[in-house]
Parts: structure tokens; C-alpha cells; sequence
């Protein structure tokens, strides 16, 4: 059956791989890039893979929660397709140049923990009957530093991304809590693929982008998947696994909601 797929940071890594993909296989997608000329480029390439699937194409800067809350009311409004199947929150950060984002957040908590967020709470409405938010995590977790979330405290590149991958495995479970329509999951898509993220953060090639590509597209679209939401897909492991013990603790995953809740109040 055809369904209708939203994937952020499609215009390169995994999530571009999953996005051909989709294409291939003849589903609708709204893309997302930051990048005007490679989003145009993709854009193209998708829609020349695909007779009977649709692309549209949007441009945000999800490090800035201006663009993010802007991005999720231009799909939610602005959008050709009634409705969404599954929303992919794939794109995602890790060394930068530049730590703190214009709205005083490290930017991978900004692109990794709170985007992610701002869409799938803007865009439950958009999701049809039963749809899916699949957010990328990681192997990497690590227990979320609140001051550092809420960019009051600096932290180095790996502990940032860490445990921004940790805090959305955490509001992945504690929004599945409060939705029995809806199927939230965290993926770690498998460890050190050879995105550009990889390349510029470790300085290798890394593993086939196909291993995570693949694992989004089955979880995209296979039936049974409903009872495991909230829960962690570990594909290192080849399966639901558990994460980091903070990933299954519901009071923690509360604060850090709250605390997602509160930034949101206090920018917007």
C-alpha cells in the first residue's frame, strides 16, 4: 500500500538512502534539507525514480526553533497530502564549529532533541489513523545534563550528541504514554554508518548507509509494529533492545519533556 512519508535531512546519509528508497517503491514524501541546491538536486532525483509517488520538498535550518515551528506549520497547512504515514525524525548533528545556536541552545539538542519534537507534536494531527514517528537515536546515550539541555552548561561534541540521542529516546517513550493511536519508536539505525556525519565527526568511511536505510524503510511500513511503541530498536543488535536504563524511566522522561515544554514557552 502506498503511504505518504515525511523524512527530515533527506538530502544526504541515511536519510536520503531511505528516501530513494521510499521513491522506488512508489510512496509519496515530503523531504526535507537545509541546503536550497542539494534539496532542489534530491528533489529531482526522487521524483525521476518514481511514476506514481509525489515529492514535495521543504527548506529549514532546524537549528533554529523559528524554522522548526515554521517548517511543521508549512506541512501541517501547507501541504498537498491530507494526511502523513510516518514521519522520520532522521536529521541530526554532531561536531560543529560552533556550539551554541542564536537561540542560546547547544545545537545538537536543538537539531537532535527539540525539532524532532516541535514536528511530531505540530504534525499528530496530519498523522492518519494509525501512523508512525520513527526518531533516530543512537548506541551513543548518555544521562541528559538539564542545564545543558536548556543551554545554560557547554558540553564537548560526543557528551552533546549523546545525550541529545538519550533525551529523544526519553520523549519517545513519554509521548507513547499519552497516544495509543500513534506508533513512537527510537532507532539507532546502526552504529558508525558512513554518513557525512560519521565522516567529519570520527574521520572514517564507515559501514553501508543501507543497514540503517533499510532498517527505517521495514519499520516504515511492517505491519505489528503498534505494540512495540515507546519502546528502543537497537539494529547493532537486530532488534527491540533496551537502551540506556534512563531511555525506559517514564519520570525522567517526563522532565525531559517539561523541560523541552518550557524552552518551547520561552522562545516562542
Amino acid at each position: 500500500m502506498k503511504k505518504t512519508i515525511m523524512i527530515t535531512g533527506a538530502t544526504d546519509g541515511i536519510g536520503l538512502a531511505s528516501a530513494i528508497k521510499f521513491a522506488s517503491q512508489g510512496h509519496h514524501l515530503l523531504i526535507h534539507g537545509r541546503n536550497p541546491e542539494k534539496l532542489k538536486t534530491v528533489a529531482a532525483q526522487l521524483s525521476a525514480l518514481s511514476t506514481n509517488g509525489k515529492v514535495e520538498s521543504y527548506l529549514a535550518d532546524l537549528s533554529k526553533l523559528s524554522e522548526a515551528i515554521a517548517l511543521a506549520k508549512q506541512v501541517k497547512e501547507g501541504s498537498s497530502f491530507e494526511h502523513i504515514d510516518v514521519l522520520i525524525n532522521n536529521a541530526g548533528v554532531l561536531k560543529v564549529s560552533q556550539a551554541m545556536t542564536t537561540d542560546n541552545l547547544d545545537v545538537r539538542f536543538s537539531v537532535n532533541t527539540i525539532a524532532p519534537y516541535i514536528l511530531t507534536k505540530a504534525l499528530t494531527s496530519k498523522l492518519s489513523g494509525f501512523g508512525r514517528v520513527l526518531n533516530l537515536s543512537s548506541a551513543a546515550q548518555a544521562p541528559v545534563d538539564i542545564d545543558a539541555l536548556l543551554g545554560k552548561k557547554q558540553l564537548n561534541d560526543m557528551a552533546a550528541y549523546s545525550q541529545s540521542k538519550l533525551a529523544i529516546t526519553q520523549w519517545t517513550l513519554g509521548i507513547a504514554k499519552t497516544n495509543n493511536a500513534l506508533t513512537y519508536l527510537a532507532i539507532n539505525p546502526g552504529s558508525l554508518l558512513a554518513s557525512k556525519m560519521v565522516k567529519e565527526g570520527f574521520g572514517i568511511a564507515g559501514n553501508d548507509l543501507n543497514i540503517g536505510a533499510d532498517i527505517l524503510v521495514r519499520l516504515s511500513i511492517e505491519d505489528g509494529v503498534h505494540k512495540y511503541s515507546g519502546q528502543y530498536f537497537d539494529n547493532d543488535k537486530g532488534g527491540f533492545s533496551s537502551p540506556h536504563p534512563d531511555g525506559m524511566n517514564i519520570q525522567k522522561s517526563k522532565e525531559i519533556i517539561k523541560t523541552i515544554e518550557s524552552i518551547l514557552s520561552a522562545k516562542t
